[in-house]
């Protein structure tokens, strides 16, 4: 990313919400704000319930021109005309994906802290890697992903890097110059505050 580029913001749905009053929210954030991309999180393994919210918030997003991705769930995006797919296991699908799914469909990788696993999904086709999370967490699995990491990957790999994961504020700021997404979910949706006072505090760092 070039120092007179801003990351753009990428929005990640609560695994579990009710549909009318989180399509409500993500319309107001959608007008107010500059979205580059929302995922579809769905606790939910149920196909029905997963397509209901998909084809909910696909009317929301497409009417403001935002791109709706699923997380996991190809057969979803297919089915439900999303734009694509986020992966949770590194590289192991994308090729599949890349089968299944429109030539022009996005997807992306989630390859925690790993720089390896980032370039394998980067080879394999993905359209973005995600590292994070950015701090430790009580589910965490693996170390955090650090900010050498991302101030590496910006040198040298053209593929868009996306941070992910417990994201403090502090850590926005820092992360500007070498990351080309934020993706907000819990930061945002789970914040004491209103998500667009929480996503507000977020952009006057990140500028």
């Amino acid at each position: 990313m070039s120092e007179t580029e801003q990351p753009q913001i990428y929005l990640i749905t609560p695994p579990q919400f009710e549909l009318s009053s989180f399509s409500s929210d993500l319309s107001g954030l959608l007008d107010a704000f500059d979205i580059a991309c929302v995922r579809l999180r769905c606790a939910s393994e149920t196909a029905e319930d997963i397509g209901r919210a998909a084809d909910n918030l696909r009317e929301v997003c497409h009417a403001r021109e935002v791109p709706l991705v699923v997380e996991n769930h190809g057969k979803i995006a297919l089915t439900h005309g999303l734009d694509g797919v986020h992966l949770t296991d590194g590289a192991r699908q994308i090729r599949y994906m890349r089968d299944m799914l429109d030539a022009d469909a996005i997807i992306g990788s989630y390859c925690e802290n790993s720089r390896h696993n980032g370039l394998t999904a980067g080879e394999a086709g993905a359209d973005y890697v995600s590292f994070g999370p950015m701090e430790e967490t009580p589910l965490s699995t693996t170390e955090p992903a650090d900010f050498e990491t991302f101030d590496w990957w910006s040198q040298v790999v053209e593929i868009p890097v996306v941070a992910e994961g417990a994201i403090t504020l502090d850590m926005a700021e820092k992360l500007a110059p070498v990351t080309d997404f934020f993706a907000f979910g819990p930061e945002v949706f789970a914040a004491s505050d209103t998500p667009a006072k929480a996503l507000s505090a977020y952009m006057e760092r990140i500028r």
